[in-house]
């Protein structure tokens, strides 16, 4: 009998598909428009409709997956079963490591929005206490955790909707603004989708949470898809939105983009709102995130690639609360030391590689093979696509944790 501490199954689908609206609608759509539009001009629209592509390709095959695989640890598992041991912990290694990243950019986000212009070492240190914070709010349960981010993602949707009709009712749109120009570059558009793939990444919530979710073969794919149909439809309408308004040259220039969207209107006065309302969003995701990262690492954990320690489930709370802790910590020190462009496309990168393994493990099926197929030649380009800086960060980040594996197998082996 496997003696190992198993976590309670207290989600339904309606709370999976809330943990996944909260960690997608967050720091991407409020901070990752801004690079975008620095890469592709008013190839925006484009990029955006090529990363919902790869993003649907993905949240199917994982759904697939995490229907026959209901465990706690996501790709991790499912590379390890239908791949083999390296290429699963590879999985894992890049979806803790993007996405320790993705939580340094959601608290980055919060600061961003909530003090413009503040300046290191103030910026790092409010950034960490904002990590903090909900590394404590997911150590209570996830239950609480997830009523918590239902009332995050309402609030969300509604400060999107006042950018919309802020530029609808009281801005200067011209759709012209929104419409891809002759002579985009290609490569552009790559890059931005990449970037943009990053507000996306967030259904994988759903499927890290195998383990807690009750009815996983049936509410796992339903909540995938309804929440990434969600977010693809409020993308593309506040996408639409913030070109006609501002353009792509005003719109790259902003690091608070939506911000800067509704005071450029004349419902300025509540550009306040929106600040708030992008804080809100981007702690909801971070919430979200540091709950999924600490479920793969217990995975990781339970199979000998991080310290045992790491396994440990909370008596009171049911949660892994050491993993929770250690994830919370590193995340702290990145939060308060890190730039958020930077971390945005280095966390695509990392994430990229994850899918393009979930993708190939769904190949494995036998069944529906284009899907699969289609995710893993897109995460294979966006990730080629991204800015140097973050493919050479990323693969050196990836290199590291391949050496690890390497030399904890040779250490397995002389033992025996």
């Amino acid at each position: 009998m496997n003696s190992r501490p198993r976590l309670d199954r207290t989600l339904g689908t309606r709370d999976a598909v809330v943990v996944g609206l909260g960690a997608m609608l967050g720091a991407g759509v409020f901070t990752a428009l801004a690079p975008a539009a620095g890469a592709a001009g008013s190839g925006v629209v484009l990029a955006l409709a090529l990363a919902a592509l790869v993003a649907y390709c993905n949240a199917t095959a994982s759904a697939r997956l995490a229907a026959r695989y209901p465990d706690s640890g996501g790709t991790y598992v499912y590379g390890t079963l239908r791949l083999g041991p390296f290429w699963g912990y590879l999985a894992g290694w890049g979806f803790v490591v993007g996405k320790i990243a993705s939580c340094a950019a959601m608290a980055l986000t919060v600061v961003t929005y909530a003090v413009p212009g503040l300046a290191q070492p103030w910026r790092g240190l409010v950034a960490a206490g904002v990590v903090v914070t909900f590394t404590a709010l997911n150590y209570a349960g996830v239950r609480k955790s997830a009523l918590t981010t239902r009332v995050l993602v309402v609030f969300t949707l509604a400060v999107l909707g006042l950018v919309v009709l802020a530029v609808a009712v009281g801005g200067h749109a011209d759709l012209a603004r929104a419409t891809p120009a002759a002579g985009l570059d290609p490569l552009g558009v790559v890059e931005a989708a990449g970037l943009l793939f990053f507000a996306f990444a967030g259904y994988a919530r759903i499927a890290t949470l195998g383990e807690e979710v009750r009815d996983p073969q049936r509410t796992i794919p339903r909540a995938v898809r309804t929440a990434l149909a969600v977010v693809l439809a409020v993308y593309l309408l506040v996408t639409v939105a913030a070109l006609a308004q501002l353009g792509p040259s005003a719109l790259a220039a902003n690091p608070d983009p939506l911000a800067h969207v509704v005071e450029t209107t004349s419902w300025s006065a509540l550009a306040p709102a929106l600040r708030v309302g992008a804080v809100v969003a981007a702690a909801g995701s971070l919430l979200a995130l540091l709950l999924g990262i600490s479920r793969t690492v217990l995975a990781m954990s339970r199979d000998g690639h991080f310290p045992a320690t790491l396994t440990a489930v909370h008596p009171r709370f049911g949660v892994p609360h050491h993993a929770e802790l250690a994830v919370g910590a590193v995340v702290a020190v990145l939060a308060a030391t890190a730039d958020l462009r930077g971390v945005i496309g280095f966390s695509s990168f990392a994430v990229l590689i994850y899918y393009a393994v979930a993708n190939a493990s769904a190949w494995t099926l036998r069944t529906r093979r284009l899907v699969p197929a289609v995710g893993l030649a897109g995460c294979t380009v966006l990730a080629a696509g991204l800015p140097s800086s973050s493919i050479v960060v990323g693969t050196a980040v990836l290199t590291l944790g391949v050496l690890f594996y390497g030399v904890r197998a040779a250490l397995v082996k002389k033992r025996r």
